[in-house]
């Protein structure tokens, strides 16, 4: 079977395409594929690509190593380097000028999207994955909500596409307990479409990416609007909403003390506050 040949390498992302399909690979291995700001552009720049080109008609959103994505580097700062007037990360700006225009594009972008998933899919990795239309994870796999365990709240568009996917008792079993997922739980709660074996994963994939990008383009692209308008049809007033808040939790003392003591690598000690 043919694979998936390099188009285009970024920084943090990689560009493959295999006939009218292409692949977005996040490409941070050492990292576990943390979301940093160069990686926000390159995912943006990447997307462009798959947005503007005719011939792809199906997109895959891959990654590199044993991670698909562990989250927002923190080690970027909690905000990428963007801070308010008053010196406090500037979670909502992150969000609204580097995360939501990917997430957001990929999930209304009228072609299919698959995400394929393995190990860590953590915060918003998890968001990036979900925003696609079908959703494939190795055994390996595991899913995460891990913002809580920061002083945190869901973001990234995760508050809309979890309860959507599981609805509300799980969704908040996830965003309250910040406990992992495996791929078999993710599979019954309806999470994600399916697990693959892993000998088996890479050529499932790749399989079922030729499959839709032969298939009736503007059939799925109308499938999509439809389901976006009936589920997702307050998505930007949810966004905006997850940003607010979020900002609110970044002058939090629990927030502080969430992000120490995941750098310190210590059990954090909330106050409430």
């Amino acid at each position: 079977m043919p694979k998936f040949e390099i188009e285009t390498e970024l920084e943090t992302v990689t560009l493959l395409r295999l006939g009218a399909a292409a692949k977005i690979e996040l490409n941070r291995p050492d990292s576990l594929n943390a979301w940093n700001a160069q990686m926000s552009s390159d995912l943006f720049s990447a997307f462009k690509i798959v947005r503007d080109d005719d011939e792809i008609r199906a997109v895959v959103i891959g990654a590199a190593g044993r991670a698909f994505c562990s989250g927002a580097d923190l080690k970027d700062g909690a905000a990428g380097g963007l801070t308010t007037e008053d010196g406090r990360p500037d979670l909502e700006r992150a969000l609204n000028e580097r995360y939501h225009p990917v997430i957001t594009g990929l999930r209304r972008l009228p072609k299919p999207v698959v995400s394929a998933v393995q190990g860590p899919c953590v915060g918003v990795g998890l968001s990036l994955a979900l925003c696609a239309d079908l959703v494939y994870a190795s055994e390996n796999a595991y899913f995460l909500l891990a913002f809580v365990n920061i002083g945190l709240v869901p973001d990234g568009g995760s508050s809309a596409l979890i309860p959507a996917r599981i609805g509300l008792a799980r969704a908040t079993e996830m965003a309250m307990l910040g406990e992992r997922v495996d791929a078999a739980k993710a599979a019954d709660w309806g999470l994600i479409n399916g697990v693959l074996e892993g000998a088996e994963f890479a050529g499932a994939i790749d399989a079922l990416a030729e499959r839709l990008a032969e298939g009736p383009t503007r059939s799925y692209a109308g499938s999509k609007r439809q389901l976006n308008n009936w589920i997702f049809g307050p998505f930007d007033d949810q966004l905006a909403l997850e940003a607010s808040i979020q900002q609110e939790m970044a002058g939090s003392s629990d927030f502080v003390e969430g992000v120490s003591s995941f750098v310190e690598k210590r059990p954090a000690s909330f106050t409430g506050r």
